[in-house]
């Protein structure tokens, strides 16, 4: 490439001696340079005269192309630069229905209005079709939910987040006077599951399952907003994150023992190769003082 600029600085100016000063380069060097690219090409470039240096029928025909490959090598280090300096590009975020523990709005809103000519790509799927995406390629981060199996290797935990899981009931069920319940007590009641893959629904299932609570289930729903509507018109109890929980007008109800589940912010690497994910990771607070889980 450094070539071929420099054999179209001789083309331009007619001249060896004036395209050495263009090129900030000795006479000697440039012509040395062009008969090196002659001899790779196996044909002369240039006819050389005391007075000027014409192109050869080879030069001419060699001329159009290289300022084609000049100028599309400049433009993408153009393209390369706006990327680098997050100018422009796109990112791609997963991210589970129920993830609550980052206002991912407000956060995608403070990204764009940092790097508007940047594309971002949001979607929403189960954590085991979104760890597939990552590692796919297809998202450069994810936002999932750690049930009780471990993540596949190869995922890399960035942020670690952990919530509390509340029970929810409508504002006229018998439990409404109570400030916390054991799993035990609603045992009579019917229940109402959120089923949407891996995550909230398994660790619901496995925090039952360790209080030896059999639950009576009634509904199976794959939407947080349709689920909060059937508990409010007194279908049945659930158990959601206490932050799902905050925002709607049901009763809510602490679990005793306190129960939680985690979720994590994961990407392929300790360091995203992609600027704009580095970007909105700047954006995020560090992970606080509880143990990192790794890399799994």
């Amino acid at each position: 490439m450094r070539r071929l600029q420099q054999f179209l600085a001789v083309a331009h100016r007619g001249h060896f001696t004036r395209a050495a000063e263009e090129l900030h380069m000795s006479q000697s060097a440039l012509s040395s340079s062009i008969r090196a690219l002659e001899r790779e090409l196996g044909v002369a470039l240039f006819e050389r005269t005391t007075r000027t240096v014409l192109l050869t029928a080879a030069g001419r025909a060699l001329h159009a192309h290289a300022r084609q490959l000049v100028g599309d090598m400049a433009a993408a280090h153009a393209a390369v630069a706006e990327i680098a300096q997050v100018r422009a590009g796109t990112l791609a975020v997963g991210t589970v229905q129920t993830f609550v523990a980052v206002d991912l709005p407000a956060l995608l809103a403070r990204f764009h209005a940092d790097h508007p000519a940047v594309e971002v790509h949001l979607r929403e799927a189960t954590s085991t079709e979104l760890v597939d995406g990552l590692t796919g390629g297809d998202l450069d981060l994810a936002f999932v939910a750690l049930d009780t199996d471990p993540l596949p290797p190869g995922p890399t935990v960035l942020r670690d987040y952990e919530e509390e899981l509340v029970v929810v009931v409508a504002r006229d069920h018998p439990l409404t006077g109570s400030a916390c319940v054991a799993l035990t007590d609603l045992a009579p009641f019917p229940f109402i599951d959120f089923e949407a893959g891996p995550g909230l629904q398994t660790t619901v299932a496995a925090l039952f399952a360790r209080a030896d609570v059999q639950r009576r289930i009634t509904f199976r729903i794959g939407d947080m907003t349709r689920l909060i509507e059937l508990v409010r018109h007194g279908l049945g109890v659930a158990v959601v994150p206490e932050p799902i929980a905050r925002t709607s007008d049901l009763t809510s109800l602490r679990i005793t023992p306190r129960a939680s589940r985690r979720l994590a912010l994961v990407a392929r690497s300790d360091a995203p190769t992609n600027p704009a994910a580095r970007a909105l990771l700047g954006l995020l607070p560090v992970r606080d003082g509880r143990d990192a889980p790794g890399r799994r």
